[in-house]
């Protein structure tokens, strides 16, 4: 039976690991906290899996582990923030909060911030706002890695998009999903464990199908979603441009192609268009539109409605986007969280040569 662990002592091994590098204890636990949302939501692809890529990426001198995070350009209900080359969870918690204290004077507000390195789990932003009764949505570009539909060139990243809108009985509703059929870190993962993917999710760099999950590194890409034209990836194709522009032509951050890698081992694009790359937020409040607990009373009426719907054969029961998450949530809370071995290994690896004692061994 494999070993679980608590959350605090997970989280308060992240904070010490990312301390030791060189991050301000303040930093080091929103990093933390951001990784091990993930580890609690059953999202294991965005969790400590990601300590290595993000520790390789500062070993090879890309990453700044003291950001003075700040505002370039402002309007009441708008933003851009420079995220000065940090992680990318410190300035998204920044632009999150700020948001979220505009919206409470506009009604609703948005931001885009550039410079930025890879910020964990859109979710957990959109989140943030949920939990104060607002509508949350974040989105952020990433490594491109994802071939558009007729392309063999990888154009775009996995793209994520994360909705998060409160309701009075229920938890939120929470969307929070790539714009490409599977993450990079879910790869990553079943590489590390020497299993195969089915095929639809990965081409080589010829545009054959691929089962190989390792085949990024060989030129292969990821494709859009709905895996060819016939199934609709040009769809797919059209919402990953969407938040890749949001993210980064809006404010002044790397675009498709040009968005720096967020792994140490490949190298930075020659070309440069913006700043890092870059993420988008927004923030509604719900009694912007109506009175807030006739919204909050309507959206348990729409979770009800869906909740009765007829589920297929083969399942119990149809979900609400965030149900599983939060019951993994109560879950992991509760009983614990497992770490995959292959991930465990290259955490103890990290405290050996960071001297940080890990729960691992």
């Amino acid at each position: 039976m494999k070993k679980k662990y608590s959350y605090q002592e997970l989280y308060a091994f992240t904070v010490n690991l990312f301390s030791a590098i060189g991050c301000r204890k303040k930093d080091a636990a929103t990093v933390a906290e951001v990784l091990m949302a993930a580890e609690l939501r059953g999202i294991p692809s965005h969790g400590l899996v990601r300590v290595s890529d993000y520790i390789s990426l500062w070993e090879a001198g890309r990453i700044n582990l003291q950001p003075q995070v700040h505002i370039v350009h402002e309007t009441p209900s708008t933003f851009t923030m420079d995220a000065d080359n940090g992680f990318g969870m410190i300035a998204g918690k920044k632009a999150m909060n700020m948001v979220m204290r505009k919206a409470t004077t506009t009604g609703t507000a948005w931001t885009t911030v550039i410079n930025s390195n890879h910020y964990g789990i859109a979710g957990f932003y959109s989140l943030m706002a949920a939990q104060k009764k607002m509508i949350g949505i974040s989105g952020t570009n990433a490594n491109p890695l994802v071939a558009p539909t007729w392309s063999l060139s990888r154009m775009l990243g996995t793209n994520p998009l994360a909705v998060a809108i409160p309701a009075k009985s229920y938890p939120p509703f929470v969307a929070d999903f790539a714009t490409s059929p599977i993450a990079r870190g879910k790869l990553a993962l079943l590489e590390k464990e020497n299993k195969s993917i089915d095929y639809g999710f990965v081409q080589d760099k010829n545009g054959n199908p691929s089962h190989r999950p390792d085949i990024l590194k060989e030129g292969g890409a990821i494709v859009t979603l709905g895996g060819d034209y016939e199934h609709g990836s040009h769809k797919g194709y059209c919402m990953s441009a969407i938040v890749d522009i949001f993210s980064s032509v809006l404010g002044g951050a790397n675009f498709g192609p040009f968005v720096p890698p967020q792994v140490g081992y490949l190298p930075m694009p020659k070309q440069q268009v913006g700043k890092g790359l870059g993420h988008f937020f927004a923030a509604f409040r719900i009694d912007a539109f109506r009175p807030a607990n006739d919204f909050l009373k309507s959206m348990d009426e729409w979770i009800t409605a869906f909740k009765k719907a007829t589920p297929d054969k083969e399942h119990e029961k149809v979900i609400i986007p965030g149900e599983p998450e939060f019951e993994k949530t109560i879950e992991h809370t509760k009983n614990g969280i497992s770490i995959k071995k292959e991930v465990q290994q290259d955490l103890i690896k990290l405290s050996h040569t960071y001297r940080v004692t890990n729960p691992f061994e």
